[in-house]
């Protein structure tokens, strides 16, 4: 009996050129981190954990070059911030902007980063830092650039039960915390950069989970759960891991809005050893699981076997605009009266958000939400600016099934949630939160997968056209 032969899997792994540098940009103690409002203090009082920026710099051998900034840092209530600090960059780098990717990890215990706030206590500290924050980028990157090394990125699917959906209907009001009866994306993925002889130099985290351990009792600049991970990862295996904050705009940890630090690191080791789990079976360096024979036993059996494969040498960087609806939104000058004439702590803070993000629309009708995809062979790394609830990424992967995407919320700006469709219309923070229209997000989602289709689409008629 003739047995086919299963399909090939993607190849997991592609040769590049790269090197990471990381960087501690803890802030001064003393500068304005107000994060919640209900906090009773604007200062941070001490440190939990440093702050760092990871730096990855990769380049294809037909010298296509892209660097990864992830840094430690929660939010832009201003995108103007963001704009010039990357301009900066940009510049000073000789980079395009389809080769910067600034990540940010979502930590809800940073420091300011809003010059709008610079008449805050401790306000007069941000600018300097986001001076110092363009200038270690930019050191970063060149320091990367100047020693660059050969090998390769691989690529793992993992879980981890971290996350827990925080959507929570109580008897007909939603409050943001843990839904123990909804189920939540769990997939974590993994990257491996390893040199040319397979020895792992870095580690690639893409997990979805909002990082709002430390809440308004909390004192401390911290990275939250992403600090203690990677202390993990160092402690046991030596290298560096750059984390990239997945679509969690409906995901947070179980144990969350809490001071005692304990809680904090407990949550960053759980994510930590799910992703040193995932890594023991992985395949080692440029080999693959794949089909072998068909075995009569006493069951006819599959037999898989570590084959030799040869990494795909392709980089591709794509960026395109996703035009959607804002919302019908009140005037900038309605929500600064109301702002001035507000003295409640809470209140003032929340109407405070809505007029920074108010000015950032202006007088728009729809927004045209940019959107990077890089693809490494047959991992493509999807990234946007805003705050996307998990059934984003979670259609993207069910799409392209045998695929290695990786999501991430919060790159190159912010302006605010992304939910689906079904939510609007009802009393829940993402939706008044929002500056977007209903619909906005299930529009991102299809352009992102005709988009990958599309360059899966090109591959394949370029293969044949090789033949």
């Amino acid at each position: 009996m003739r047995i086919s032969v299963p399909p090939v899997e993607p190849r997991a792994s592609s040769f590049l050129r790269f090197q990471i540098v990381e960087a501690d940009i803890t802030p001064p103690i003393g500068i304005y981190a107000r994060n919640w409002a209900a906090s009773e203090r604007d200062i941070a009082s001490g440190l939990h954990k440093p702050l760092i920026m990871s730096c990855l710099l990769t380049e294809s051998y037909d010298g296509k070059t892209g660097v990864i900034i992830a840094a430690d840092l929660g939010w832009w209530k201003n995108n103007n911030d963001e704009l010039n600090l990357r301009t900066s960059i940009l510049q000073e780098c000789g980079l395009s902007e389809e080769q910067v990717l600034f990540c940010l990890s979502h930590t809800h215990a940073g420091p300011g980063i809003c010059t709008n706030d610079k008449d805050q206590a401790g306000g007069d500290l941000i600018i300097p830092y986001l001076e110092f924050l363009k200038d270690i980028a930019i050191r970063s990157i060149k320091k990367a650039k100047e020693n660059l090394i050969d090998g390769s990125l691989s690529w793992e699917y993992g879980c981890c039960d971290l996350a827990a959906k925080r959507d929570l209907n109580l008897d007909g009001e939603f409050l943001i915390g843990y839904d123990p009866a909804a189920r939540a994306d769990n997939t974590l993925l993994v990257g491996k950069l390893s040199d040319s002889n397979g020895r792992l130099k870095a580690v690639i985290c893409n997990y979805a989970c909002h990082p709002t351990t430390f809440a308004h009792e909390n004192t401390l600049i911290s990275p939250d759960y992403v600090g203690a991970m990677r202390e993990l990862i160092f402690s046991q295996l030596n290298v560096a891991c750059l984390f990239l904050q997945g679509a969690s705009g409906d995901l947070a940890p179980k144990k969350q809005y809490v001071r005692d630090p304990e809680i904090v690191d407990a949550n960053g080791r759980k994510l930590g050893y799910a992703i040193l789990s995932s890594l023991e079976n992985a395949s080692p360096f440029n080999r693959q699981w794949t089909f072998d024979s068909a075995l009569q036993s006493g069951a006819p059996l599959a037999v898989f076997a570590e084959k030799a494969i040869l990494p795909s040498s392709l980089f591709r960087q794509v960026r395109f605009e996703v035009n959607v609806p804002y919302k019908q939104l009140r005037s900038a000058e309605d929500i600064e009266r109301e702002f001035k004439a507000c003295h409640d702590r809470v209140m003032k803070d929340r109407l405070w958000r809505e007029l920074n993000t108010r000015r950032s629309v202006g007088d728009q009708s729809h927004a045209s939400l940019p959107v990077w995809i890089w693809q490494y062979g047959a991992a493509f790394i999807v990234a946007q600016s805003n705050e996307v609830y998990s059934v984003c990424q979670e259609t993207i992967r069910s799409h392209f099934k045998g695929r290695f995407i990786a999501f991430v919320n919060i790159a190159n700006g912010y302006l605010g949630y992304l939910p689906p469709e079904d939510l609007y219309g009802k009393d829940i923070y993402a939706v008044w939160q929002t500056p977007f229209g209903k619909g906005s997000l299930e529009l991102l989602t299809t352009a992102i997968i005709s988009k990958i289709d599309e360059l899966i689409s090109f591959d394949k008629r370029e293969k044949h056209t090789a033949r």
